[in-house]
């Protein structure tokens, strides 16, 4: 069942609980009430809504005013005004300028009934030409992000969705999934991608190295501080920035990025004036911050205020129908870079991909591809490009697939890599398309220290 969210505000609280109350009838409605249009635009932002039940006559901000700002914040957010029989031209102008209809006081809950099931109508119908253009033409997706599977689809559909707001985005997935292009296809998407476009890992660093990255400091702030050095979240003023491996910050750090999260304001270390700084924040992680809040390895409010929008990103193996169609972009990629002619892959490459966990996701079969594009001397890659661990995994996977889990074949696989690499892990880390601290964390998960 669809389920469609609704917003009635009114600065009289007995009219909107008793509109709550009347839409609350239907199961696909969840309803909420507002006193005034700014809380209610707030929580569109952050949670986005189908249809905003609104009176023309509210304080500080006008129907008519709620109306505009819905609009520019969500385009598919139909708005029924609410009036008073003396404000119906008014009411009337609001329709000339895009809202769905109108109701007057006392409000008829028959008659208001039918007037949302049709601006819902309305909303679905939208909904399916936008799911049909985006079938039809992938070229409206992001560029940088490939994918047609149902699961990615989900992906692109959020990412336009949310693009357009200010609110704070969590990304979560797996090494190697593409998380920072989500960051940059958000950035490209929205109002401030006229502005700077920043990224940081927050992994492997000091609280003080992190700290000095992102808040800069002041001439004399310590011991080598020459001059005047300008932190990443100053450089991103007005634009983006991104944080990678969020879950990696250390407690202490956790703490400055949440007073700077509620106040937008920093100081350079050996600072005195408060910055004030307009920045959007997309984090990222590769660990379930949720399970980490709960195991107190998090904070639980900088997670909260992070996680405004959660934008999961599936692994590969969860998406194998775009197996093919990521390996044809990344041949031609490597082909121009090397100055080949490798148009394809035998059946036999993509039958051995299909069945391969890719613990590295995306990143390990990018890896692949380019070793294979610049060894082979053929149009066409063969098994006998693939590297040989690959090849020798896939057949033992096949024959124990019905007895081992996708947990258990990675564990073997990254033992094997480890074996073979003499357990030089920086290697086995490149070999695997991993991030040496996730390859770290992956053996302490499955006992291989």
């Amino acid at each position: 069942m669809e389920r469609f969210r609704i917003a009635v505000i009114d600065d009289e609280p007995i009219i909107g609980r008793e509109i709550k109350r009347g839409l609350s009838k239907e199961p696909q409605y969840e309803v909420e009430t507002f006193l005034d249009g700014e809380s209610a635009l707030q929580r569109l932002e952050q949670m986005g809504f189908d249809l905003l039940l609104c009176d023309l006559q509210l304080p500080a901000m006008s129907g008519l005013e709620v109306l505009q700002a819905a609009r520019r914040r969500l385009s598919n957010c139909e708005v029924i005004l609410i009036t008073a029989h003396g404000s119906v031209d008014s009411a009337i102008d609001a329709i000339r300028a895009g809202a769905f209809h109108y109701v007057t006081k006392p409000v008829k809950m028959g008659d208001l009934r039918l007037l949302v099931k049709r601006a819902l109508e309305k909303v679905t119908l939208v909904r399916e030409k936008e799911t049909l253009k985006e079938a039809l033409f992938p070229q409206n997706r992001p560029a940088e992000i490939i994918g047609n599977s149902k699961a990615m689809l989900s992906v692109f559909r959020l990412i336009e969705k949310v693009a357009p707001l200010d609110s704070n985005v969590l990304i979560q997935g797996e090494s190697g999934t593409g998380k920072e292009m989500i960051a940059r296809a958000l950035h490209q998407r929205s109002g401030r991608r006229q502005q700077p476009y920043v990224s940081f890992n927050c992994g492997g660093f000091t609280e003080e190295l992190i700290t000095n990255e992102l808040f800069g400091h002041e001439k004399g702030a310590f011991t080598g501080a020459t001059e005047t050095k300008i932190g990443l979240l100053e450089a991103a003023h007005r634009g983006t920035i991104f944080l990678d491996e969020i879950g990696e910050m250390p407690a202490t750090m956790q703490v400055k990025l949440l007073r700077f999260v509620e106040e937008r304001t920093l100081l350079r270390v050996g600072g005195i004036r408060p910055l004030p700084i307009d920045v959007r924040l997309v984090a990222a992680s590769n660990q379930d911050l949720k399970e980490m809040v709960r195991a107190h390895a998090f904070r639980e409010d900088l997670y909260y205020r992070l996680n405004v929008v959660m934008i999961p990103l599936p692994p590969l193996r969860a998406r194998p129908d775009d197996i093919a169609l990521l390996v044809r972009s990344f041949l031609a990629k490597y082909s121009r870079a090397f100055g080949k002619e490798v148009k394809g892959v035998s059946s036999e490459v993509l039958d051995i991909l299909s069945r391969y966990p890719f613990p590295g996701n995306v990143r390990e079969l990018e890896n692949i591809i380019e070793r294979a594009v610049a060894l082979s001397d053929e149009t066409e890659i063969s098994a006998r490009d693939l590297p040989s661990d690959l090849r020798e995994l896939s057949m033992r996977t096949i024959e124990a697939a019905p007895r081992l889990t996708l947990e258990e074949m990675e564990r073997k696989y990254i033992q094997e890599v480890l074996i073979k690499t003499s357990n030089r892990k920086s290697l086995a880390a490149e070999i695997l398309g991993l991030p040496r601290t996730t390859l770290w964390r992956k053996m302490k998960q499955h006992g291989l220290e």
